[in-house]
């Protein structure tokens, strides 16, 4: 699969962490920043990579900040967009098989790197589940095209 990364200045060392594990697995990864340990706006970090999940060009999306708030936030932005904050690999794994999420976001300021390797794990190895959730998922995406 070919999997977006990106961060913030909080979550640098986390991001290239898994960059290496993710690229490990035999995936393709894609680095939309930052690059550095330089405080940056990471709404525009977690728009550039969400917008090119919704188009695409990238399977899936992994978006570190302090607390994964704020990148959760701003992905759900981006039209078609499902990014679920994930602390555990329950959630990681709910986010696929009931969620149909295709980013999720984590805090490198609230888990440990050992712990974002496997709820990272779970989420690329999680496909969405055609059944009692797809209503739900048809629900957010009519609200989502709603003109109000």
């Amino acid at each position: 699969m070919k999997i977006a990364i990106g961060c913030d200045e909080a979550a640098y060392d986390l991001k290239e962490t898994l960059t290496s594990f993710i690229t490990a697995q035999g995936h393709e990864v894609t680095d939309f920043g930052t690059f550095d340990r330089k405080p940056v706006l990471y709404p525009d970090i977690a728009h550039a990579l969400a917008t090119e999940v919704a188009a695409g060009t990238q399977d899936r999306g992994v978006l570190l900040c302090g607390t994964g708030i704020g990148m959760a936030i701003t992905a759900n932005k981006v039209k078609g967009i499902r990014a679920a904050q994930c602390h555990d690999t329950y959630s990681a794994e709910r986010a696929r098989l009931s969620n149909d999420a295709q980013i999720i976001t984590m805090g490198a300021r609230v888990i440990g790197p050992e712990l974002a390797k496997a709820i990272v794990r779970t989420f690329l190895s999680n496909e969405f589940v055609n059944g009692s959730s797809t209503p739900k998922i048809e629900r957010i995406t009519a609200y989502e095209n709603s003109p109000g």
